[in-house]
């Protein structure tokens, strides 16, 4: 079999068209909980909320974008966010699990400390995250575990928050 110019160009129409019917999106809701990896700070609890589209699916992975927001605080310590960014999913059919792993950037606003120690400010975010969910019903998953490392820049010193959430998943179709 002779592979010209027309056969691959007609192959490559037929995998991006099926990828863009097979879209998938997801909106989601977890609980948080966050350590700021600041001094005299604890930890910080809080919503965070999300969707994202899935739209290239290739084999047993599918890649799309995940645009999220997130409002954690405790008492006077607070970290709201809203980061966008690719994600990968791997999908092996015949489990109902979906590890994925992501990687957003946005904007924080990190407020702690008191007095003249006492810091607000609105920075560029990023963060890196990895998660698990399982499949309960079938367009419901359960985002079993969900672990993120980030970094706000320019808020001085050592400022990387580590976030584990769980939380719920509804699949569009």
């Amino acid at each position: 079999m002779k592979w010209n110019v027309s056969r691959v160009a007609g192959l490559l129409f037929f995998v991006f068209i099926s990828m863009a019917v097979s879209a998938q999106v997801g909106l989601y809701g977890e609980f948080s909980a966050t350590k700021l990896n600041v001094p005299n700070t604890g930890w910080i609890y809080g919503p965070t909320f999300g969707g994202y589209l899935d739209k290239g699916h290739f084999w047993v992975f599918s890649s799309g974008v995940d645009a999220r927001g997130a409002i954690l605080g405790t008492g006077a310590t607070t970290l709201d966010s809203g980061l966008v960014g690719p994600r990968v999913v791997f999908r092996p059919h015949p489990l109902p699990i979906q590890p994925y792993v992501e990687a957003l950037i946005g904007a924080g606003h990190a407020d702690y400390g008191q007095g003249v120690a006492h810091v607000s400010a609105t920075k560029f975010q990023y963060q890196f995250l990895g998660g698990l969910d399982l499949t309960i019903l079938p367009r419901i998953d359960w985002r079993v575990v969900e672990f993120s490392y980030g970094g706000l820049s320019g808020l001085g010193g050592s400022f990387n928050p580590k976030t584990i959430s769980t939380g719920i998943v509804v699949r569009l179709p």
